[in-house]
């Protein structure tokens, strides 16, 4: 028989009600980090088994509307580059040699607009993020995605080989 498991909503309100947890943020991200790199291997995984060349994983994060500061990473394997959105970061499978390629990262669309307000004041460690917001709002990253999915810059026409 399947064991079942608490709920989000139940696993929030119990966390609420503790009194906070002694382990440091570094070790807290170490924790999440595992867990996103588990997911993104899973959907590699995925991938690898539904498709013959290369493909995509697009990680779209989303809030919880019902519970406050809670997010979610939905792991999302494809045939094609995703347009560029907020919320999102994307990775390229490569066939030939079996590697993961980071791609870009966007953040929710406020974080964006700090990012462009504040570009001089971004610290160093963040710096790749504000140059995927520079490339998402200048179009670089549009055009990436356009150039792996062989498509025409100006239309949604196939480029023919």
């Amino acid at each position: 028989m399947e064991e079942k498991r608490p709920t989000v909503g139940a696993i929030v309100s119990e966390l609420s009600q503790k009194t906070p947890d002694t382990r440091s943020p570094i070790e807290l991200q170490q924790e999440m980090q595992k867990k996103y790199m588990d997911n993104l291997l899973e959907a590699v995984d995925r991938g690898y088994k539904k498709y013959p060349g290369d493909f995509y994983v697009h990680v779209e994060t989303k809030a919880e509307k019902v519970l406050a500061n809670t997010f979610r990473n939905y792991f999302i394997d494809r045939a094609t580059c995703p347009t560029p959105n907020y919320d999102q970061s994307v990775f390229k499978y490569s066939s030939t040699d079996s590697k993961i390629e980071y791609l870009w990262t966007i953040p929710d669309k406020s974080t964006c607009e700090m990012f462009i307000a504040d570009a001089l004041l971004v610290a160093p460690e963040e710096k790749q993020l504000l140059k995927f917001v520079v490339e998402f709002y200048d179009g670089t990253l549009f055009r990436l995605c356009k150039k792996f999915n062989k498509e025409k810059l100006d239309t949604p026409e196939i480029i023919k080989d």
